[in-house]
């Protein structure tokens, strides 16, 4: 009976040395997962653990093949465009070509990313993409802000990681904090809890934007910040030029924008009607309001 388990056996390892059996633990792309404290995780057995693995590498194998599809489109895009006499503006390589010759302006914008581990990964991506869009119309600007980034830490720099060639950005990264860069008083912290209400955007002055994506988690945090570190704060005259139906909290980038078209010489009336989402409700205030605002940095209203 022994020797019968035994020849079992062999056969059995004869077999599976003819005949590897693969599963999906044995897939060598593996972008790996991590927890909030930035610890990796083992192999993912649990249900939840395997689908947030197999999504990063569907992710990972479908990289390229991706950036290749949007390559074509834009090609097929610009190629429409010409046939019907479309001005789609600068491409990139003038783009680039123009961020060396524009002069900036003198007024800075920091987006503090010091909140990594107050947000889950989904948050934090929300982050990446408002920065996005910060820097994409920051580049387009005739007049670009000084643009930012502190606290960058590792979480942020693999997060970032998934935009290719985001280290050639038009954007000063820097790990240590922005006290740790900058005068203290040259800085003003943006935050709805502020009672000071801001008017103009100085010279030689940076304007913070905390990098939080909290869902009112966190209310106030940045005001709390400012506080203690005895810097300048303040907050935009949203309500003073502008009525909304929703909820007056606006996204890193939306802010970012009307810093930007201020200091372009717009005004804040033009500037708020042409940030501000349609659908915020936003209308012309008929009268000056000088009550308190909800404008916030701590944002949970995402829309790119």
């Amino acid at each position: 009976m022994i020797e019968s388990e035994d020849n079992s056996t062999n056969d059995r390892e004869s077999a599976e040395g003819n005949f590897p059996q693969y599963t999906l633990f044995d897939i060598t792309i593996d972008p790996g997962l991590k927890d909030n404290e930035g610890n990796e995780f083992p192999r993912p057995y649990t249900k939840n653990q395997m689908r947030k693995w197999l999504k990063k590498v569907k992710w990972a194998n479908r990289k390229a093949e991706k950036r290749a599809h949007e390559k074509a489109r834009a090609k097929e895009r610009r190629r429409e465009a010409r046939e019907a006499n479309i001005d789609l503006g600068p491409n990139r390589k003038a783009l680039k070509k123009m961020k060396l010759e524009k002069p900036k302006s003198t007024t800075g914008i920091i987006i503090d990313l010091s909140f990594d581990n107050l947000m889950i990964e989904k948050d934090r991506f929300k982050v990446i993409k408002q920065i996005l869009r910060c820097y994409s119309i920051n580049r387009r600007s005739d007049k670009p802000l000084k643009f930012h980034i502190t606290s960058f830490g590792e979480k942020s720099k693999t997060d970032i990681s998934r935009h290719n060639g985001y280290e050639h950005w038009d954007i000063e990264y820097h790990d240590a904090g922005y006290l740790d860069i900058f005068p203290k008083e040259k800085i003003v912290y943006l935050s709805s809890e502020s009672e000071n209400i801001i008017e103009n955007f100085d010279e030689d002055t940076y304007y913070v934007i905390g990098g939080l994506v909290d869902h009112n988690k966190h209310k106030g945090l940045c005001h709390k910040i400012a506080v203690e570190q005895g810097i300048r704060h303040a907050q935009l005259p949203l309500q003073k030029y502008v009525n909304m139906k929703t909820r007056k909290v606006l996204t890193i980038d939306h802010v970012f924008e009307i810093v930007l078209r201020v200091c372009e010489g717009l005004s804040w009336q033009e500037t708020l009607m042409k940030v501000l989402p349609t659908r915020k409700g936003a209308h012309v205030c008929d009268t000056v309001s000088t009550t308190s605002l909800d404008v916030s940095c701590n944002s949970d209203d995402n829309s790119m």
